[in-house]
């Protein structure tokens, strides 16, 4: 029987936040042995999944670029293959491309008290194989990567065009010319329109209607950040990078703080915006009017008002509605309507799966993780040698997983100092339970119950907050004598 290969940290996943991590682990232990296990047979996670047309990200990529390496493009919010090549180049930099395992289907792991490791097992190609290690860190997102949510259409198969998904997207979907309908009104849904309308090509879809059940707030941004490239020539790469960094996260922090505590106002000024990037005339309260307050869900982001580009230009129509039944020529609408389509894409979420569908167990006893509360929202009460990566849902992922990887580092640099061998967050029973995200979000709110809780003091209150954070997880003690070292 072989052995299981060792090694001192195991990180879950080879996208954005594992890379990052990786990186990190790189230069404040390089001492230490680690490897990556990644499901799919390539790097880059969701940059490497996602293929639909126009895939860019909806946070701006000098918050979106890790702290430690510096976003040198002028594009705020960049495309999906740009994101891709900074990710893979950031990897061939620090050398953990050369530590990343493909095809490693992470089934479970399982803590050894007596040994002091996890032992995880992943299934592969040439069957499962078994790994050991002394600590274990999910950088594997909150979502599924097997299928994105679709709700249960009535009459689906009566369509007699094609549907997809965009987390799904076909290499050879030919819209040229057709009419597509978009369902959805999030980030992938405004994202889709505009992208699948460029203009004076012979590829460019007919017309684009994005239907949705309610509206969502979009707001116009710049596509390239002025200050940052005038920046880069006076202060060099790093320090330009840092200074426009440190510039957007503040505007992020003060526009989600002034829409909790002034949600008329915030809705007011975003009404005005949008009226202006429309035509006269047009229902903007029909459809561009939020019954939730300005980030009670996530805002999206549209570079330089594409979307309102082509609704003035009447290449795209926004249709606000509920569906009573696809038909064979379309979708039959609630009130009466049919909106006749060739391609139905149905841009209506994703469905969350925390640490990947990885079966935590210690001592062989399986870990129910509703019943864990988070520390810091980066480790599990009660559960040795484990830390998870999981951004915010009010700014830019990387924020978050740079924090995180920060405090993995300084957690191991103190065992190390004081010989400890496991840190474990024991769970409080004077905490009182809340949910583990305050937030309304449907791909959300589907999936509360299936994740940890969260506790209503810190340090288990997760706070939303990136500035909060610095001195909570970068600055703070980790011997807080919250988790206990041994």
């Amino acid at each position: 029987m072989s052995t299981a290969e060792h090694v001192d940290v195991l990180i879950i996943g080879a996208g954005l936040s594992g890379i990052g991590a990786a990186a990190k682990l790189t230069t404040e232990h390089p001492d230490r042995s680690y490897l990556l296990l990644e499901r799919r047979q390539a790097s880059g996670g969701t940059w490497d999944l996602f293929r639909y047309p126009g895939i860019r990200s909806d946070s701006d990529m000098f918050t979106l670029g890790y702290r430690f390496k510096p976003w040198t493009d002028d594009k705020a919010l960049a495309d999906g293959a740009s994101i891709l090549r900074y990710v893979r180049e950031t990897a061939e930099e620090y050398g953990v491309d050369q530590r990343i395992r493909y095809g490693q289907h992470v089934l479970g792991a399982d803590w050894d008290s007596d040994a002091k490791r996890w032992t995880v097992t992943a299934d592969t190609d040439q069957g499962q194989v078994t790994y050991t290690c002394d600590f274990l860190w999910s950088c594997s997102g909150y979502y599924d990567y097997d299928s994105g949510y679709t709700p249960d259409f009535p009459g689906r198969d009566r369509f007699e065009g094609r549907i997809v998904h965009p987390q799904a997207w076909p290499e050879d979907l030919d819209y040229a010319g057709k009419r597509v309908v978009v369902i959805g009104s999030g980030a992938t849904a405004v994202t889709l329109v505009p992208s699948l309308l460029p203009k004076d090509d012979p590829k460019a879809a007919g017309h684009v209607t994005m239907l949705q059940r309610s509206p969502t707030y979009i707001l116009s941004v710049p596509s390239k950040d002025p200050l940052s490239g005038a920046l880069r020539k006076v202060l060099g790469p790093q320090r330009a990078y840092n200074v426009t960094r440190l510039k957007n996260i503040a505007q992020a922090s003060a526009l989600y703080t002034v829409s909790q505590k002034q949600p008329k106002l915030v809705r007011a000024a975003i009404r005005r915006m949008t009226r202006r990037m429309l035509p006269d005339g047009y229902p903007v309260d029909v459809h561009f009017k939020p019954t939730y307050g300005p980030w009670d869900q996530r805002l999206c982001l549209v570079p330089n008002g594409d979307l309102f580009k082509v609704l003035r230009e009447g290449r795209a129509s926004v249709v606000t509605d509920t569906i009573e039944t696809f038909t064979e020529k379309g979708i039959l609408l609630t009130s009466g309507e049919e909106l006749e389509a060739d391609i139905i894409v149905t841009a209506t979420g994703l469905n969350l799966l925390a640490f990947g569908g990885i079966q935590l167990t210690l001592d062989g006893e399986k870990v129910h993780l509703p019943e864990t509360m988070a520390y810091r929202a980066l480790m599990l009460s009660d559960v040795p040698n484990f830390a998870y990566t999981i951004g915010y849902t009010n700014a830019s992922w990387t924020l978050k997983a740079d924090l995180v990887a920060e405090f993995v580092c300084r957690v191991l640099a103190h065992m190390d100092a004081t010989g400890a061998r496991v840190v474990t967050p024991p769970r409080d029973p004077s905490v009182a339970e809340e949910p583990f995200m305050d937030f309304e979000a449907g791909y959300v709110l589907r999936s509360i119950d299936q994740l940890p809780k969260q506790g209503d003091v810190e340090p288990w209150k997760l706070k939303q907050s990136y500035f909060h954070d610095v001195r909570s997880i970068r600055k703070a003690d980790v011997a807080d004598g919250v988790l206990r070292f041994s």
